[in-house]
């Protein structure tokens, strides 16, 4: 969908809805300047368009026990369709594994693992990550604290250039 297909009043929904997913249309109208049922009308739209993709509740993971934040390249033995499908498909099934990314550069693949603890790192790595065929090489960091932590994406309008 192009950028441009979405105004001023879509982009301030989006804003909202992304501070609150639980507010009520009638507030989010308020808040964006219109009334509830053309309000109501761009939601649904902006869903149909796939640009609002789902509603989630954000979870503390310390408050789960989940402690340990490590990221996590990966480099593989090769990088054809075949090995990339294989891993893909395996991390998809890892609860541990919050973010997978293709790269490029020296490491095929960034993961975000979220552990309770460094023995439970060592377990995801020994049990399950580095058992994927193809895995070549592992290198972890580990966060000391978040500084951004952001779930919202910007959707302010873009100028031209």
């Amino acid at each position: 969908m192009p950028e441009n297909a979405l105004d001023a009043i879509d982009r301030r929904i989006l804003a909202e809805l992304q501070g609150d997913g639980r507010i009520t249309n009638h507030e989010l109208a308020s808040r964006v300047g219109l009334s509830p049922s053309p309000c109501l009308r761009r939601v649904r739209q902006l869903e149909e368009m796939g640009v609002l993709s789902g509603y989630v509740g954000l979870v503390d993971p310390a408050a789960l026990g989940l402690h340990v934040s490590a990221f996590v390249r990966v480099r593989l033995d090769g990088q054809d369709d075949r090995h990339l499908a294989a891993f893909e498909e395996a991390v998809s099934g890892f609860p541990e594994v919050m973010e997978c990314y293709l790269m490029t550069g020296e490491s095929d693949y960034q993961l975000r693992v979220l552990v309770a603890s460094l023995a439970a790192f060592e377990d995801f790595l020994r049990q399950k990550l580095t058992r994927i065929t193809g895995v070549s090489q592992v290198t972890s960091s580990f966060a000391l604290r978040p500084v951004v932590y952001r779930t919202a994406i910007p959707v302010e309008a873009r100028g031209k250039g």
